[in-house]
């Protein structure tokens, strides 16, 4: 029976660990736990048939980090032989009836723009992979331990196109429910639904204790079925050795207690063991099976933030569009992306959820721009985006390179492009619009839209598009031409919500076209429309009128709960002005630091240098802006792509001012020394913390990954360096870390060594004798601080 037979239907339970008890084997500290496939094959074959035996349902082929970056050159022997082993395995144990999984682990890499991996580089090296673990005889690919959610995107858009294997993905969330990219609960759950993987959950990083509000969530609004894989607890060294503290009889308590949570799949990861499974199994069986429940949310995403459509109004700010806008135009034509982004953020400080895309103009690739500006927008904007436009091309461009399940708009009740456009949102997700008019043009009656709108809703099901991820235009038409389109269209909406339970957009300003004053007109059309049932309303945020109208609703309809938006935007105060689009006017350095604009950064620095010493430059505006940016980082307001973007635009920015300063003595705090353990080939963490090391004016010096101790102790004593920053992903290297901690101890006494990564505490950092653990890239910089007494 297939696996997606029994997905969702029954108790389906995973293996656990691999590299930790490799490790108990005998697997050496830096060495890559996939060479076994060839060295060991034995013992690579018997830990695979000890889960079998142990009743594992699922069971991972030791393919974790096997790619074309780490395996050049035998990545297809690799890969076969793991699979080869599994095969083996199960057979031997007699469990015909389990399943293998291909398990494809991260990259170890960022990708573009925080990060020097480009998307499509992801995909081909993930497909790579995948085509030879399918063609070999995976069951199932099995996307594990992923703290990146436009990674992850990469690796199922890469298993859909190179298999036709279930896909399953779990993801590593820290104890707050973020990843380390700043992705949430609700954001991925959104994604990947859209993506339409087979199963998804968490994994790795956490205990099963940790796990329990992140498991609550996923239940609370995933309709797929929840994979729980925790590590058998926290890990510590003991006697150069990584341990984990849970034993197998508490384990299997505590997965007995997440079994009764509404979750359908179980395993563990790092740590534990078969016997951790066996017991597991046993006791989990006898819980009461409870499957999934489709939740019918209608849900658009970023990176980080996710926009529940239905529980009240949303609005998409409408400015991205050139449409009746000379100065965007312009900024089309000039490729002036900085002008973009300034569009977007003012619409975002103005209150929009959601900003639509619309960046088509003849004269231009619309392409080539569409993939441009989404990507740009997401670095610096946590807000959705509605991906705008008739260019299939375009559309499809903007949707892949996407990092969340965005809007689509639209699709209409015309047969060529609906054909044209649910291919699309089935592979990749999304909201899709459905415009209310076909061949036959726009219906003059709210019976004809209603009509057409269910030819949307049976088509979109046809290609498994279901109902709530389709929101319907009901057009908003000039009453200047037609003095009762405006109760056409109310009625539409009203029908939209009461008829076919569904959700509703417009394009407001529409309304008034024609006439004098419109914002007069479309703030009260707007009011109208939202107590007819409007779900989402394309309005100008930036327009006081229209927001008055939109928060004096709320307050009135229940849906501000103690007034608190109407009083935050209009309490103790005259209504304020609406904010200036960015794109039009100059921007403080200091602001365009905590914006990441680099280009603007750049600009603003030389203006001011024209009248303010450099050094002051620096001092009171660089390095505040920065601080300002890293506490929002450590508070949760702000994520990883914009904490990155703005040291990128303050680094643009001093290069500038380094410029000016030729002839002067440049003050450096110190300088470290930071390196990726033997063995690990994952530089995320470190990358970001060079970055952010260089921006405070401490010079770097980087040794890459795979760096082996005796080459990070030669530097500190040749370079004399009074820190030096360790980083490692996976529990396999983190032993190479204590030994390099050893050696600088022995050899470079007084030396501080501060440790970082996914699978690492506080405790274990203590127990390997290093003096800082840094939870994020910020805490290192604060401790590098403390340390050169700045």
């Amino acid at each position: 029976m297939k696996l997606t037979e029994r997905l969702g239907k029954e108790w389906i339970f995973f293996d656990g660990g691999m590299g930790t008890i490799l490790q108990e084997h005998g697997l050496k500290a830096g060495e890559l736990p996939e060479t076994w496939n060839l060295s060991h094959p034995d013992e690579i074959i018997a830990l695979n048939r000890s889960y079998f035996e142990a009743g594992c349902d699922v069971v991972n082929t030791n393919t974790f980090g096997a790619n074309a970056l780490k395996y050049p050159d035998n990545l297809q022997e690799i890969v076969q032989a793991a699979v080869s082993h599994a095969k083996t395995a199960r057979q031997q144990a007699g469990r015909e009836d389990a399943y293998i999984a291909l398990d494809i682990g991260p990259t170890g890499k960022l990708l573009q723009p925080m990060g020097d991996l480009p998307f499509e580089r992801a995909v081909e090296l993930f497909g790579e992979t995948i085509r030879i673990g399918a063609k070999a005889g995976a069951d199932l690919v099995l996307i594990e331990t992923m703290s990146d959610s436009y990674e992850a995107k990469a690796a199922v858009l890469a298993a859909k196109e190179n298999c036709d294997l279930p896909v399953l993905v779990t993801l590593i969330f820290d104890e707050k429910g973020k990843l380390l990219t700043g992705g949430t609960v609700d954001s991925t759950v959104a994604m990947l639904e859209g993506l339409r993987v087979d199963a998804l959950g968490v994994n790795c990083g956490l205990g099963p204790k940790q796990m329990h509000p992140i498991i609550e969530r996923l239940t609370q609004i995933s309709s797929l079925p929840i994979i729980v894989n925790p590590n058998a607890g926290l890990p510590r060294s003991e006697n150069g050795k990584t341990v984990f503290d849970i034993a197998p009889a508490e384990f299997s308590d505590l997965m007995e207690e997440i079994a009764g949570m509404g979750v359908q799949a179980l395993g563990g990861c790092c740590g534990t063991t078969p016997e951790h499974l066996r017991l597991t199994i046993e006791k989990c069986r006898k819980v009461p099976f409870r499957p999934p429940v489709a939740k019918r949310r209608t849900v658009v995403s970023s990176f980080s933030q996710a926009v529940e459509i239905g529980p009240k109004p949303v609005i998409i700010g409408e400015r991205i569009n050139p449409t009746g806008k000379s100065k965007f135009k312009a900024a089309l034509r000039e490729n002036n992306i900085e002008y973009i982004l300034g569009e977007g953020m003012a619409q975002e400080d103005s209150g929009a959820h959601i900003l639509d895309v619309n960046v088509g103009l003849p004269e231009i690739d619309e392409p080539v721009m569409m993939e441009r500006v989404v990507t740009r927008l997401q670095s610096v904007i946590a807000l959705p985006l509605q991906i705008d436009t008739s260019d299939t091309t375009a559309m499809e461009r903007g949707m892949r390179l996407y990092n969340g399940k965005p809007m689509i708009n639209s699709v209409s009740g015309k047969m060529e492009s609906m054909e044209a456009v649910f291919p699309l949102v089935r592979k990749y997700g999304g909201v899709v619009v459905g415009l209310a008019l076909d061949e036959n043009g726009i219906p003059s009656t709210a019976e004809g839209r209603i009509r057409i709108a269910k030819k949307i809703y049976d088509t979109a099901e046809k290609y498994g598009i279901p109902h709530e991820d389709i929101v319907i235009d009901g057009l908003a038409m000039t009453i200047s031409s037609d003095s009762g389109s405006a109760l056409v269209t109310l009625e539409t909406l009203r029908r939209i919500r009461d008829e076919l339970h569904g959700h509703s957009i417009l394009g407001v300003s529409n309304i008034s076209f024609g006439l004098p004053q419109r914002e007069i007109v479309n703030s009260n059309f707007f009011t109208m429309a939202m107590q007819s049932g409007l779900s989402c309303a394309i309005i100008n945020p930036n327009n006081e009128a229209m927001m008055r109208s939109y928060r004096s609703y709320l307050a009135l309809a229940n849906l501000d709960e103690q007034c608190a938006g109407y009083i935050a935007a209009y309490g103790n105060q005259p209504a304020a002005a609406a904010p200036a689009a960015a794109g039009g006017t100059a921007m403080p350095l200091a602001e365009s630091i905590e914006r990441g604009l680099r280009e603007r950064a750049i600009d603003a620095a030389k203006e001011m240098l024209q009248t303010v010493p450099p050094l002051e430059v620096v001092n009171n505006e660089l390095i505040p802006a920065l601080d300002r940016v890293g506490k929002g980082f450590e508070k949760g307001t702000v994520f990883l792509p914009q904490l990155l973007m703005s040291a990128e635009a303050a680094k643009a920015a001093f290069e500038v001012v380094k410029d000016a300063m030729k002839g002067e003595s440049q003050q450096i705090k110190g300088k470290i020394i930071l390196a990726t353990v033997k063995g690990d080939i994952h530089d995320i963490g470190k990358n970001i913390v060079k970055v952010l090391l260089e921006n405070y004016a401490y010079q770097v010096l980087d040794l890459g990954k795979d760096v082996p101790p005796e080459v990070i102790v030669d530097t500190a004593i040749k370079e004399d360096v009074p820190v030096v920053g360790l980083s490692a992903l996976m529990t396999t290297t983190v032993v190479s870390m204590e030994e390099t901690i050893k050696q600088l101890r022995e050899k470079k006494p007084g030396t501080k060594v501060v440790v970082g990564g996914a699978v690492l505490t506080q405790e274990y950092a203590d127990s390997i004798g290093a003096d800082c653990y840094a939870k994020d890239a910020m805490a290192t910089v604060h401790y590098a601080d403390s340390v050169f007494g700045v």
